[in-house]
């Protein structure tokens, strides 16, 4: 091979290796930006937040109640007296709720369809053949002893129960009206008057009270044809009524495993009662069911998002995997490409000598 071949040839292999390492350089950097991705991957999955499953015991409440006669009561809260004379003699103050059953509460009831006998100025409102009376509240139990009966029987026209009465009965009546329209007021917070009218049980035979407030009668508005429709009424019924009892001073006795079993409240300065306590252990399954529901739901979007890292992940290591592969060659190309240009400088080199000694000579 000839000077000017060699030196050709040399300078060929220097660009083609000058290439390799610039396309070596470029794989690297590839590399870099993929390790760069998939530690940001795994950055990801370590922190995503494991769903935990919720455990029973969260919706699971141990209550504590007593009964006094009729009325049973719920112990809410229970604080210890931190005094030294408190905690000697094991006192606390309790919060709790006395529930009872009253017979005799103002309650919804299901209401007939009313009619008005003139819309633009309703003043008699019927309930099939009956007609409403307005209750008279202002009168006293003593302005009601004076009337006399025909005065009653006036105020008690076309009502069909009181047909049925003594001049007693009926005077009892209408006291009895003043106070449902009074309890009836303090149930709806309507302080306006109310018509009232005796449905006649056909199990019992009695006759039941229905009221019907003012307010809602005389709305204009909802009259079609003089047809009022079914508006609210209220009766006599039966309903669980509450109320809470708030700091009242108690002792509270302990079994061995440190539950309680009973409890001596304080009424006054020389009173006292001691009542059994019952333990009663309740889970709310709908709340608990709802948080399970929730956890299966947290947990399916966190296999899915490792499912989803992990495709990118293996998809990230099969790209690396290449680049490492096609920069193993260029490796090999750069080796071989080496090894050839020192063979050329060899060449280069017998060339420029025997050049010089031919001169010399």
């Amino acid at each position: 091979m000839g000077m000017s071949a060699s030196q050709a040839r040399f300078l060929s292999l220097t660009a083609r290796k000058n290439n390799v390492e610039f396309e070596g350089q470029q794989i690297n950097q590839q590399r870099t930006t993929l390790s760069n991705e998939s530690a940001s991957y795994y950055s990801e999955l370590c922190n995503m937040e494991v769903p935990t499953p919720p455990s029973i015991d969260d919706y699971t409440k141990v209550s504590y109640t007593f009964n006094d006669g009729a009325m049973t009561n719920t112990l809410i809260s229970l604080l210890p007296d931190t005094t030294p004379e408190g905690k000697a003699a094991n006192k606390y103050y309790v919060n709790y709720v006395e529930e009872w059953q009253d017979d005799y509460a103002i309650v919804p009831a299901t209401s007939s369809l009313v009619q008005v006998n003139d819309p633009k100025e309703p003043t008699v409102f019927t309930i099939g053949s009956s007609q409403l009376r307005k209750i008279e509240g202002d009168l006293t139990d003593d302005e009601i002893d004076a009337l006399s009966e025909n005065d009653v029987n006036t105020k008690l026209a076309n009502d069909p129960y009181a047909k049925e009465l003594t001049l007693e009965q009926k005077k009892a009546m209408l006291k009895n009206e003043v106070y449902l329209l009074k309890m009836t007021q303090d149930k709806t917070a309507d302080n306006g008057n109310f018509y009232i009218r005796y449905v006649k049980n056909t199990t019992t035979g009695n006759y039941e009270p229905y009221l019907y407030a003012e307010s809602e009668l005389t709305q204009g508005e909802k009259y079609n044809n003089k047809n009022l429709g079914s508006i609210p009424c209220y009766s006599l019924g039966s309903t669980r009524q509450t109320r809470e009892v708030l700091h009242q001073e108690a002792t509270i006795e302990k079994d061995s495993s440190g539950r309680y079993v009973a409890i001596t409240i304080k009424l006054d300065d020389n009173n006292s009662r001691t009542y059994a306590l019952t333990t009663t252990t309740t889970t709310d399954e709908e709340a608990y069911n709802d948080a399970m529901n929730q956890y299966n739901y947290k947990q399916h979007e966190y296999d899915h998002k490792i499912q989803e890292i992990n495709s990118k992940l293996e998809i990230v290591q099969q790209q690396d995997k290449q680049l490492e592969l096609k920069l193993k060659q260029l490796d090999t190309e750069e080796n071989a490409i080496s090894t050839e240009m020192e063979a050329v400088k060899k060449v280069i080199s017998k060339n420029v000598e025997t050049s010089f000694k031919t001169f010399n000579a």
